[in-house]
């Protein structure tokens, strides 16, 4: 049986990326998606295998949870087209846990595989594991000035001290690092760090980005009008 215990944490800072789960066991679903939001995650879903790879193919994911047995199209499928189109990490969940399949799975795109049951601690790590190698990066601990942060703890700190982030705080800094040096428009923003149900239009980023440079240093995150926002590493140069 899956351990549907939710997995809470006493702490607030968490990931925040923008994951798709495509898994048509409901309450499964369910738990997949709420556990994951509740650790900071922007997540869609769906029930099954078509409407999924539609998701994939038009919006940009930093992860992709896809079981195998679904309805439409099944998760070999779903895979199949995605990796001719993206290079979103995938990761699939399955009850078929047999060695063959494991390595199908693997054989054919998927970045990684979880059997049914799993425990919602080891989804969880596995999700950040296989976005971080997505983007070239295998340390959990950056460092930009006098900010680092711990990918795999959940934590950011100034000059070696822990700075309180709220869920999409610390989701900010986040993407931030992994795009350190470069340019993010406000729309990459809202694509990684809400979900479908969100409004774009708001000012909620705009008082993000207020929060994080009251408590990280006002030159942290620099604005580039016209264009987005930029955080550089001064000591790399």
């Amino acid at each position: 049986m899956l351990q549907i215990a939710k997995f809470l944490r006493e702490d607030i800072n968490v990931d925040r990326m923008r994951v798709l789960v495509i898994e048509d066991e409901a309450e499964l679903c369910e738990t997949i998606v709420e556990t994951l939001r509740e650790e900071g995650y922007a997540v869609d879903s769906s029930a099954d295998g078509e409407e999924g790879l539609y998701k994939a193919l038009h919006w940009d994911y930093d992860a992709v949870l896809l079981d195998i047995m679904l309805p439409k199209l099944d998760g070999w499928q779903v895979l199949q087209v995605i990796r001719k189109h993206k290079q979103v990490p995938v990761m699939m969940l399955t009850a078929r846990d047999g060695v063959e399949d494991r390595i199908k799975g693997l054989d054919h795109g998927a970045d990684d595989y979880l059997p049914k049951p799993f425990d919602l601690a080891e989804m969880l790590a596995r999700t950040r594991a296989i976005a971080r190698r997505s983007v070239g990066q295998s340390s959990s601990q950056l460092k930009i000035g006098a900010i680092s942060i711990d990918t795999a703890a959940r934590e950011v700190r100034k000059e070696g001290e822990l700075v309180e982030l709220t869920a999409r705080e610390y989701a900010l800094v986040e993407l931030f690092f992994r795009k350190v040096g470069e340019v993010v428009t406000r729309q990459y923003i809202y694509d990684h760090l809400f979900d479908e149900n969100e409004d774009s239009l708001s000012n909620m980023l705009d008082v993000y980005i207020y929060k994080l440079r009251q408590k990280l240093g006002k030159d942290f995150i620099r604005t580039m009008r016209g264009h987005g926002y930029i955080v550089k590493n001064e000591s790399a140069a």
